[in-house]
């Protein structure tokens, strides 16, 4: 077996161990990036069956029959149109099958349940992978830190080349950014990118229109690179010639909630406490009505995913925990702010893997 099968495995063991704990026989996995999570395989249909006993199956339809044998020689792989009924039909009676209840839709739980042998129990089951998911190996850290520099550099090389500046559309400088990033090895962008200036700039998650950068803008650039499976995620704001003291105030003070969010988030703080670390540096600074989303999340195979620092964040950081601290002021009509890094939590201080500048950058 080669050096993938055994993390792949690491994780199922980790999942049957957990579904032992609730009483659980059985799981299907249905989510497409959490049977690429436990299994290595890459396609974009398939369903994966693992057991309390560490036993795991897996089906896929004939576009993969042999992506899915390259990809993961450790499972014995089924090919089918039916997923689910391949792999619910061997199920013993009397075991209770979980399911993801996050991602099944009311008519493939009716799928399931026709599917499933009599005497089998579906049983709803949440979090259960993410928290598996939490912390980060070795190998996904790495391939997260080169998509973060893949993309840093994107950014990096067209501000170097004038691609931001005065006349030109947001959506030409979203392009022109994807574009760079597809020619450093992404597959696509993680999100759709965001370049919202002037007034738009105010708007958090504008995307990107015809508006034409103008002289006294802020420039709001929000994006990240998927490549090999993970995401990067990072923001900067620009300003296109000199900006009003207003804009450059509330730039500063972004910033000092951005420094402090990253000061906070080691070990053992609570998520909580890293979005109170951002948000009261805007609170004192009277701004705090115009910061209206929470400071960050966990990137990885998903660009959004768990912890989550909010005022509703759950639990604390842990070590090899990914997370974003992105803190924003947006004042209607006038303009707005945010920086944002991706973080690796280490044992003393976070690890930024956005390496960008941080001070206003004046084009």
């Amino acid at each position: 077996m080669g050096m993938a099968d055994t993390r792949f495995d690491t994780r199922r063991r980790k999942l049957a161990s957990e579904l032992a704990a609730k009483r659980v026989d059985d799981m299907l996995v249905t989510h497409i990036t959490h049977v690429r999570y436990l299994s290595g395989f890459t396609g974009s249909n398939a369903a994966l069956l693992v057991s309390k006993d560490r036993s795991a199956a897996i089906a896929t339809d004939g576009r993969y029959t042999t992506q899915i044998a390259s990809e993961v020689p450790d499972i014995e792989a089924t090919i089918t149109r039916q997923l689910a009924k391949e792999l619910l039909a061997p199920v013993v009676p009397g075991h209770r099958v979980g399911f993801e209840a996050d991602y099944v839709s009311v008519a493939q739980l009716e799928r399931m349940k026709a599917a499933c042998p009599e005497g089998v129990e579906l049983v709803p089951v949440s979090g259960v992978i993410e928290q598996i998911r939490l912390t980060k190996d070795n190998l996904e850290l790495t391939r997260l830190a080169e998509a973060a520099e893949l993309a840093t550099q994107a950014l990096a090389e067209m501000v170097e080349a004038g691609g931001v500046r005065e006349g030109r559309s947001e959506r030409d400088i979203a392009a022109d950014l994807e574009f760079r990033m597809r020619m450093l090895g992404a597959e696509r962008p993680s999100f759709d990118t965001i370049v919202a200036s002037g007034p738009n700039s105010a708007m958090p998650h504008h995307s990107a229109g015809d508006r034409v950068l103008a002289k006294g803008d802020l420039v709001t650039i929000d994006f990240g690179m998927h490549r090999l499976g993970f995401n990067s995620d990072m923001t900067r704001t620009f300003a296109i010639g000199e900006p009003s003291a207003t804009l450059r105030e509330i730039y500063e003070v972004t910033l000092a909630a951005q420094l402090a969010g990253v000061k906070a988030s080691t070990p053992g703080t609570a998520l909580v406490d890293v979005d109170a670390a951002c948000r009261e540096v805007i609170t004192d600074a009277g701004y705090g009505d115009y910061f209206v989303h929470s400071t960050g999340h966990g990137v990885g195979l998903d660009v959004h995913e768990a912890p989550s620092a909010a005022k509703t964040g759950e639990g604390v950081l842990r070590e090899d925990m990914t997370l974003t601290i992105e803190p924003g002021i947006y004042l209607p009509g006038e303009g707005g702010v945010r920086i944002e890094d991706t973080l690796f939590i280490t044992s003393g201080a976070p690890r930024i893997i956005t390496s960008y500048p941080k001070e206003l950058i004046v084009l």
